[in-house]
């Protein structure tokens, strides 16, 4: 499970580079605040909640910037819905 939450950062960290370069610094900074923040769920329903959560602000930041969020973050969507169910 902690895979998932490691794999996750990556990816929305690779959506990141992907926002104009003015704004990646920020966004980056937030990412790793959160990722250190909730980087231990107390149960498993829980890190499914925090992966759909990061799904969904990822798209909005990515859309924020007139950037195709759902062909952009279709990996980070996987990983959200393999968990779903979990």
């Amino acid at each position: 499970m902690a895979n998932a939450g490691l794999r996750a950062y990556r990816e929305v960290l690779r959506l990141v580079r992907r926002l104009p370069a003015e704004t990646r610094p920020y966004y980056a900074k937030y990412a790793r605040e959160n990722f250190v923040n909730y980087r231990d769920p107390s149960a498993d329903d829980d890190l499914a909640a925090l992966l759909r959560r990061a799904y969904t602000h990822s798209t909005w930041v990515l859309s924020k910037y007139s950037i195709d969020a759902g062909k952009a973050a279709a990996r980070l969507k996987d990983l959200s819905d393999g968990h779903a169910g979990q």
